[in-house]
């Protein structure tokens, strides 16, 4: 049954609410431990049992952080890293061009200018040079440095890693791998073949992060100290985030423990850019995602590749203060991009039929760096994963963003594989692909067809998950600070989402790029401000724009709303259905 009776919202999803197994499990963890009701039904919901309570809601990075050593290479790597730094080698970091590969050669730079060692910055370009290693980049590195570290990227690059002729590489990457590895020194990737997956959820960051834990044990065993790796988790937060890594285990620990040194603001570069982006509250795993990760990737997606890398790495506050207003502008033509695009991918893809395994768009002309972002909106749609294309001289280069449950960068992979497309691969939930015009149907029909063996495509739109019902009175400040202490929230460990029920909208705006503000009124006194990003942008923010005096069921998500130091409550709303009498 329906919660309240929500078959079809203004999204066309279908509400459903908490179990009966989570709902007596809530009674059970209240009963036993005292903690707030709201709390204890997300802790149900989160499939955390009574027993390992405490241990969630105050998660120890010591006691979840696994051991370096369990992923294979580890210590060859390390041992080769740190020879390079105690010989005054010249090393150079080849870093993807977003926010993970931005992140990954940050902790290095970091690290190593802690060291009193410089290090080489490439990141390729997004358009001329695609994804990963290219056989020009590695060649002319290896003529002026002794080491290349490739981050984020390098797993499946033989030939250009062959390229890097009088150099070492060294690979730290999450990446599915292949069949055979690149010949270089060290491949260290949870998601190699040989490897058990166990640490397959981890991001590139945190495999590099785990790497300089690894080179700070051998450095204790030679009698020395490294830099305080404790002091570097933000860089780790922010990449786990915006990889849409999940919030599950040594990653939510991670990130936990990150958001704290974030508040610190210590980085110049993340100080930098939370002013540009006006955020003024200590940032929440939210912001990393949806604040300040896509201005880290503005560089990368339309503008100078290696901007994002360097405003992360830089201790110098001006040009951190340079490089995030840059990034902020670059941002904002992003947006204008991503619209055009979006608009023209949204309507290629209903003609083709949006009830299929895999929804999908090709244009020629389309900037490849918002196609990555166009097919995450598709995805959250459609319920399926989505692949945008965009074509430029007889080739696409495109991404794909996939749902729970459903391994895109394997079957990306296995079409490369099978020669229909010239090169691709990622990871479960994201990959990227590029493949000539002629094979483009033929590759994307088997794409469908591999998708559809793990089931996708067999719902419709996304069912909405609810937690339960909340009246505008009861959203203080005071119930969300207790509800955050089960998170940060994200990818793999969904938020609390409530419905404020039976509501009219007694003030309504439009702020920014379609955005709304707005807020609902019970009748009863309780009043609850709110606010729905790109809500014009469909059919959310007309029908309550246009509400006519109408009561609405509305769903969202609460935030503390910051704004000249006075706290506040407000509803980030996902949907809204009308009520019936």
């Amino acid at each position: 049954m329906a919660y309240l009776d929500v078959e079809e919202s203004l999204l066309g999803r279908r509400w459903v609410g908490p179990g009966a197994d989570v709902e007596r499990q809530a009674e059970l963890i209240a009963q036993q431990s005292g903690l707030a009701r709201p709390l204890c039904a997300l802790l149900a919901r989160l499939g955390v049992p009574f027993a390992e309570c405490d241990s969630y809601l105050s998660p120890k990075l010591r006691d979840l952080l696994p051991d370096p050593r369990s992923l294979k290479d580890m210590e060859r790597a390390a041992e080769r890293f740190l020879a390079a730094v105690k010989r005054g080698e010249r090393i150079a970091v080849f870093a993807d061009y977003d926010v993970d590969g931005g992140s990954s050669a940050a902790l290095l730079i970091d690290w190593l200018r802690q060291m009193g060692r410089p290090a080489t910055l490439y990141v390729p370009d997004r358009i001329d040079e695609g994804y990963g290693p290219n056989d020009a980049a590695m060649a002319a590195l290896a003529k002026d440095h002794d080491l290349i570290v490739c981050v984020d990227c390098g797993t499946l690059s033989h030939d250009p890693i062959a390229a890097a002729v009088g150099a070492d590489v060294v690979v730290l990457d999450h990446h599915l791998g292949g069949e055979t590895l690149p010949d270089c020194v060290a491949v260290v990737n949870p998601n190699r073949q040989d490897e058990d997956g166990a640490l397959g959820h981890l991001c590139a960051a945190a495999v590099v992060f785990l790497m300089l834990v690894e080179a700070g044990r051998q450095l204790r065993l030679a009698g020395e100290r490294g830099p305080d790796l404790m002091a570097m988790l933000d860089l780790v937060a922010l990449a786990t985030v915006a990889d849409v890594a999940p919030l599950k285990g040594v990653n939510r620990a991670l990130v936990q423990q990150g958001l704290k040194v974030m508040a610190g603001r210590a980085r110049p570069g993340l100080v930098a850019l939370s002013d540009a982006a006006r955020l003024e509250r200590a940032p929440e795993a939210y912001h990393l995602g949806f604040v300040l990760g896509p201005r880290v990737n503005a560089g990368g997606r339309i503008g100078a590749a290696d901007l994002g890398a360097r405003l992360l790495s830089t201790d110098d506050p001006a040009e951190a203060q340079a490089l995030a207003a840059r990034l902020e502008e670059l941002n904002a033509e992003r947006r204008e991009v991503e619209a055009a695009v979006r608009a023209a991918a949204l309507a290629q893809a209903e003609e083709r039929g949006l009830d299929g395994p895999l929804v999908w768009a090709a244009g020629e002309g389309w900037h490849p760096g918002v196609v990555g972002i166009v097919a995450s909106r598709l995805k959250e749609q459609t319920n399926r994963p989505a692949i945008v294309i965009g074509l430029d001289g007889g080739e696409g280069k495109g991404s794909g963003r996939s749902v729970a449950g459903v391994d895109l960068g394997a079957c990306v992979q296995r079409l490369a594989s099978e020669g229909l497309l010239i090169k691709g691969g990622g990871h479960r939930m994201a990959a990227g692909l590029t493949v000539a015009e002629g094979k483009l149907e033929a590759a994307m029909e088997r794409l469908g067809a591999l998708l559809a063996k793990q089931g996708a495509g067999e719902g419709g739109a996304a069912d909405l998950r609810v937690d339960g019902l909340l009246m505008p009175g009861a959203a203080q400040v005071e119930l969300v600070q207790d509800l955050e202490r089960a998170g940060p929230f994200g990818q793999g460990a969904p938020g609390p989402r409530y419905v404020v029920p039976d509501v009219r909208i007694g003030f309504v705006k439009v702020v920014g790029s379609g955005h709304l503000k707005f807020r609902a009124d019970d009748g009863l006194g309780g009043r609850l401000e709110g606010i729905a990003f790109g809500a014009m942008d469909g059919p959310l923010g007309p029908a309550l724009m246009n509400h006519g005096g109408k009561r609405f069921h509305l769903a969202g998500k609460l935030d503390i709303n910051t704004w000249q130091g006075r706290h506040s409550v407000q509803l980030r709303l996902d949907d809204a259905s009308p009520c019936h009498d």
